[in-house]
């Protein structure tokens, strides 16, 4: 059975920075992109970064392009999201997601995806 778990999310001040992690068991990781999407209260999920099996292409949401960024670890099957000059709006549940191909969707949508962790709550204070 896969297993996607997250970790790393946290209460954060305006301005300051987090690295989520996400490892998925039970994968052959490197034939599988992967994303992070997130969800605010009220708010539909929605995609944040997708990263492609190897690494060497990246899509960002507008709205964290320039602050966060998007890696991985094939060797140790982990997923990582640097999220720098965070901002209150960032604040939402963070998901990690694998998709079933080698590449990235043009937009990172929910239903993209196949695999889910639970989550990790990021809160980013004023």
């Amino acid at each position: 059975q896969v297993q996607v778990v997250e970790s790393g999310g946290g209460l954060v001040q305006a301005g300051g920075s987090l690295r989520l992690s996400c490892t998925a068991s039970s994968l052959i990781f490197d034939d599988y992109a992967m994303g992070w999407f997130r969800q605010a209260p009220g708010k539909e999920r929605e995609g944040v970064s997708c990263i492609t099996w190897s690494g060497a292409s990246t899509i960002y949401a507008d709205s964290v392009k320039g602050r966060f960024t998007i890696s991985r670890d094939n060797a140790k099957k982990t997923l990582y999201l640097q999220m720098n000059s965070l901002k209150p709006e960032d604040s939402a549940m963070y998901y990690c997601a694998a998709r079933n191909t080698l590449g990235c969707p043009p937009l990172p949508t929910v239903g993209s995806f196949g695999y889910w962790g639970q989550g990790t709550q990021v809160t980013v204070s004023s």
